[in-house]
């Protein structure tokens, strides 16, 4: 089943669906780019893909089938694992006796189809489709958490435990856990210990990893209540409940979980954190394990750190404009601080891994000490803060610097030692990359004179301080609307709504004679795939650079607010503002603006 590029564009040449010289052009760059035409016309918007398989369909004699809204028996969809599936684009959708339809996209994947018919030992009939089908038959393979756990709640007997014992060994070898400690020994660990391995325990915890994973959740937490166990998951920085079991199985949870992280099984009354890993063919995550004790049990927080998915540019964060210029200029000197600021899980961190994959060069040693290490990144020399044996932060930042680096990356200035270490690096010759927990930028400056630096070290060292909060991003699908006067009037008694339409205006987001009645803002659109009709986040900065003005102003202990207002004549877009500027974008809502505001 292969389709020849001749075949092709003779066939596109007559329907009409291209002309000579698109056609020409397209040759020309599969060429030179090692490409399939197919790829290049399909890039360039010459046809859509549903044409392109249309055509191949029509060429080779095979139907091409629209999935979109077909329900497909579960019997029949599991007949190719999901995998396989999601990897080959390649589903089964229809059983007929011993022939099974199969829909895939690439026509020329012989192999894909016939391990397909081993597998099944049926007859195969192919069919041609594209990827928005599949993408909606892939969604069918996860069933609702509900009917997943009514059936794993459910009564049991032992042949059923035994046959899915054997599916289920497959699985064990994905999770990778950290090295263990030391375990008290005794009955009451064995008796834990044959909890974390009951059949049941293993497939809901597993459950609860996969349906966390499908929903791109940041974190899941499993919260014990007096007669139950509520399972919520975090998405798109909002937490929504998943599940609740029965209370009979918190202790099967626990233990399962510690036996994953490898934490100690008989420990009730202290924290405990750990981690352990996840791989698939398809991604590789790493799980942050937080156990800490309370009145009803354990509560566990299980941080998800996707470690192929944290690359991407400042750009893709959504710093843009003159707040990108303050960032690029100050991570591009050979020494001094940039410092990040924000309340936990407002994407510090991320920012600070991607100003050091721009900085990660052959020329530079760069160094780490973070609590937790988030992702792995190569050429990068990390260190795990581990108090409990005195490697703290400024023990761990103290011992760095006699490892010669260039480039020094702090996880969190928490304290007065680390923060006299960093400014001591950086007046040494050292970048020092950091973050402080602060609502603003100009209020960082305040925390590290508590902290006991000198205002003239810190007028010395600071290059710039970045403070960001995230945002819930609208999906496609929105809806355009322009504001009331009502509206208007009450955003007034929030925003200096005069200001920041200023900024909107000199940034050319809007015309020059916009006025706050004639701006298109955006809201959310619920869809049946995303029913809060947002999908992802996006940040909304604010830039504080210390030029001269501004570093007199510190020499001379002006207050936070003067400096604020010193920066904003210098070009300084608030994060407020910048979030106005995403909504009139299309990015946000405002009311994910007035959200954030309240936080």
């Amino acid at each position: 089943m292969r389709v020849e590029q001749e075949q092709l564009i003779a066939f596109l040449l007559d329907g009409g669906l291209a002309k000579k010289e698109q056609l020409d052009a397209a040759q020309k760059e599969a060429a030179s780019a090692g490409k399939k035409i197919d790829e290049v016309l399909i890039e360039q918007k010459i046809v859509t893909e549903e044409e392109l398989i249309k055509l191949k369909a029509y060429i080779l004699g095979i139907p091409f089938v629209n999935l979109e809204k077909e329900v497909i028996p579960l019997e029949v969809l599991s007949i190719v694992p999901e995998p396989i599936a999601r990897k080959y684009s390649v589903v089964a959708f229809r059983k007929d006796g011993s022939n099974l339809e199969v829909a895939m996209t690439d026509p020329e994947d012989i192999q894909t189809i016939e391990f397909v018919r081993k597998k099944a030992n049926l007859t195969i009939l192919p069919r041609l489709t594209d990827s928005k089908s599949i993408a909606a038959v892939l969604k069918q393979y996860q069933k609702s958490l509900e009917e997943e756990f009514s059936d794993l709640l459910a009564p049991r007997d032992i042949a059923v435990e035994e046959k899915e014992a054997g599916e289920l060994a497959s699985l064990e070898g994905k999770f990778i856990s950290a090295p263990k400690d030391e375990d008290a020994g005794g009955e009451k660990v064995e008796e834990l210990a044959k909890a974390a391995e009951d059949l049941p325990v293993i497939k809901i915890v597993d459950s609860l990893l996969r349906h966390a994973i499908t929903q791109s959740a940041s974190d899941i937490h499993i919260e014990p209540a007096e007669k139950e166990v509520i399972v919520r998951y975090r998405i798109d920085g909002i937490l929504h409940d998943a599940m609740t079991l029965p209370k009979k199985l918190q202790q099967g949870i626990a233990a399962r979980i510690k036996v994953l992280s490898s934490l100690r099984l008989d420990e009730h009354r202290l924290p405990q954190d750990g981690r352990f890993k996840l791989e698939t063919t398809e991604f590789k995550i790493s799980f942050r394990i937080s156990i800490i004790p309370v009145y009803d049990g354990e509560k566990i927080v299980m941080r998800l750190l996707r470690e192929e998915g944290h690359t991407t540019s400042l750009e893709g964060l959504g710093i843009h404009s003159g707040s990108l210029e303050r960032v690029m200029r100050a991570i591009q000197r050979p020494s001094g601080m940039f410092l990040v600021t924000g309340p936990t899980g407002s994407g510090k961190t991320t920012t600070l891994y991607t100003a050091m994959e721009i900085l990660n060069t052959a020329e530079v040693n760069i160094s780490t000490v973070e609590d937790p290490i988030e992702y792995r990144m190569p050429r990068v020399n990390q260190t795990q803060v581990k108090p409990q044996i005195g490697l703290t932060f400024a023990a761990g930042l103290r011992a760095l610097l006699r490892q010669d680096p260039n480039i020094v990356m702090v996880g969190e200035i928490r304290d007065t030692e680390t923060a006299t270490l960093a400014v001591n690096a950086a007046l040494t010759g050292h970048l020092v990359l950091s973050t402080l927990h602060t609502n603003s930028a100009a209020g960082a400056l305040p925390r590290l004179i508590d902290m006991g630096v000198e205002s003239f070290l810190i007028a010395s060292t600071v290059n710039a301080i970045l403070a960001q909060r995230l945002v819930r991003k609208l999906c496609p699908e929105k809806e355009k609307y322009n504001l009331t006067k009502e509206q208007i009037k009450n955003l007034g008694e929030i925003f200096k709504l005069d200001d920041i339409i200023k900024i909107m205006k000199r940034e050319k987001i809007i015309a020059p004679d916009a006025t706050w009645e004639t701006i298109d803002f955006f809201k959310a659109k619920p869809s049946k795939e995303t029913p809060s009709g947002y999908k992802g986040r996006v940040g909304m900065y604010e830039v504080l650079e210390v030029s001269e003005r501004v570093r007199d102003l510190i020499l001379k202990k002006e207050p936070f607010p003067e400096i604020e207002r010193v920066a904003r004549e210098e070009g300084m877009v608030t994060m407020v503002e910048d979030g106005f500027i995403k909504a009139a974008q299309g990015y946000t809502s405002i009311e994910e603006i007035l959200r954030v505001a309240k936080e």
